[in-house]
């Protein structure tokens, strides 16, 4: 079967398949090439006829990820220049009112895109929600600040993109006024900027923050120093119009060199210590505070806005970091005597692994740093946002603790995603073979009902009762304030810096 829909750019034909229907690779805005890749999305061109939709869209230009990350989630190309484009799954397109799921995908704002099978929306649909997942300008393209363009490009398309579901959304079967969105990593940072910008009141109605944080806003002049590295690798000024006339390919290449560089040597001095900090080593190029759509951090900007606070859900796993250092080898290089420099380098007083070494006896030197860094880059800023959400709007707060079977990784970043989407039969290379089915219907059951209804089944988090649910196999559980000695003291270890 492949019923049509009329979006305000024209017919597009989708494919049904065990009651579910997808609309593949729509545009909502322009391909943005040539000058325009570094210029605000203009709306997509109409088109005659009836546009075919079965098949995925184009992803932004990026590099494939590093070996041991491509080997648990796969890497992300679709050739194109039309990678503006959002994906919709709907249980019928004849149908009204039906509550709306909108993916952000992570991919430390230069990679990833909607078109990952893990993304699938099939079993959202399944259970009554229409899922759209977007794509939006990362690394260069989407992030970086240049002389002559607007910044926070890759957020003004998410912008954009949520504005065409609300004009389109009715077409598929959608409520406009009952539209959640929902992010990982990158996507989640994402979730808490647009919560905090003032132009995006109406355009949804409730959010989902799966491993963020809310701190995330480089200083402008932070940011430009990463531009400048960009440019001189490139041999040209960083501007608009220079960086215009370059292909996607000179793009990804000092893209890729850059943030090599900035991973390999996390110095505040070279770098800004707002991109080491908040970045965590691993991001270079990311929201940035430009006085228009970034007033500032998000959790500073709801503090003093708490009106712009919506019904939220927030959380972390439980072993993020293990992600990021563990495959890559790096995590054998940290030993008891080289754990106070590496910390140091993250601007973080080494004093502070007595405590969690105190709270976890029989932890690894190794262990010790990724539990370190998994509340710096993701916990911490996961609860401070929440608080400040909380003030105002319900608020939920998780951590995923379920462990994969891989050595090592424990309940990792990226974990928790094919569960949310149940899609996890088509994630063994990072879940193993045997992830508990039971775990994905509980995860996925509550963000279908906090979609449809605004209550995901535990109670809420607030500023005196910071209630947490743990997703984990064989049994979930709701505690209070898990591992509060080890949060306070990496505060205190950060603030001594």
């Amino acid at each position: 079967m492949e019923p049509i829909v009329t979006t305000t750019s024209g017919a597009i034909r989708g494919h049904t398949e065990a009651g579910v229907t997808r609309f593949l690779g729509v545009p909502y805005a322009a391909a943005p090439v040539g000058p325009k890749r570094f210029q605000l999305p203009e709306p997509a061109p109409a088109w005659a006829g009836v546009r075919d939709a079965t098949e995925m869209g184009a992803t932004c230009a990026q590099t494939p990820y590093p070996a041991y990350a491509d080997a648990l989630i796969g890497s992300d190309h679709i050739p194109g220049d039309e990678y503006l484009n959002v994906n919709v799954w709907t249980p019928d397109p004849s149908a009204t009112g039906l509550p709306v799921l909108v993916w952000i995908h992570g991919g430390a704002f230069t990679r990833g895109c909607n078109a990952k099978p893990i993304y699938d929306g099939t079993a959202f649909a399944r259970d009554g929600v229409i899922m759209v997942g977007i794509n939006y300008r990362l690394g260069v393209s989407g992030f970086a600040v240049l002389e002559g363009a607007p910044s926070n490009r890759g957020l003004h398309d998410q912008i954009f993109a949520l504005r065409w579901v609300r004009e389109n959304i009715a077409a598929f079967g959608g409520d406009p006024g009952n539209v959640t969105i929902f992010g990982e990593s990158a996507g989640a940072m994402s979730v808490a900027a647009l919560i905090a910008a003032p132009q995006t009141a109406g355009l949804f109605h409730r959010a989902i923050m799966q491993s963020g944080n809310g701190a995330v806003a480089a200083d402008a002049e932070d940011a430009r120093k990463v531009s400048a590295a960009l440019a001189a690798e490139l041999g040209i000024s960083p501007t608009a119009e220079d960086f215009g006339a370059l292909g996607p390919d000179e793009l990804r290449a000092a893209q890729n060199a850059v943030a090599l560089a900035v991973m390999t040597d996390p110095d505040p001095q070279r770098w800004g210590p707002s991109i080491i900090q908040l970045g965590g080593g691993i991001m270079s190029m990311f929201p940035v505070v430009d006085d228009d759509i970034v007033e500032g951090t998000p959790t500073e900007v709801l503090r003093a806005h708490p009106d712009r606070a919506v019904p939220l859900i927030a959380g972390t796993t439980a072993d993020e970091f293990r992600f990021f250092t563990v495959p890559a080898g790096l995590a054998a290089a940290i030993t008891a005597d080289t754990l106070p420099f590496v910390l140091t380098r993250y601007g973080i007083d080494p004093e502070v692994a007595q405590t969690y070494s105190t709270e976890r006896p029989d932890a690894t030197p190794a262990e010790i740093f990724n539990a370190i860094l998994t509340d710096l880059s993701f916990r911490a800023g996961t609860y401070d946002f929440a608080e400040a959400n909380a003030v105002t709007a319900p608020t939920n707060v998780y951590e995923f603790a379920w462990p994969t079977d891989l050595p090592s990784l424990g309940a990792c970043h990226v974990l928790e995603i094919p569960f949310v989407f149940d899609t996890i039969d088509d994630a063994h290379t990072l879940t193993g073979p045997t992830p508990p089915q039971s775990l994905a219907d509980e995860i996925h059951a509550a963000w279908v009902a906090f979609a449809t209804n605004g209550t995901p089944g535990w109670p809420l988090f607030t500023s005196d009762e910071k209630t947490v649910r743990i997703f984990d196999a064989p049994g979930s559980a709701t505690v209070t304030d898990p591992r509060p000695t080890e949060l306070a003291a990496l505060r205190k270890a950060i603030a001594s810096v």
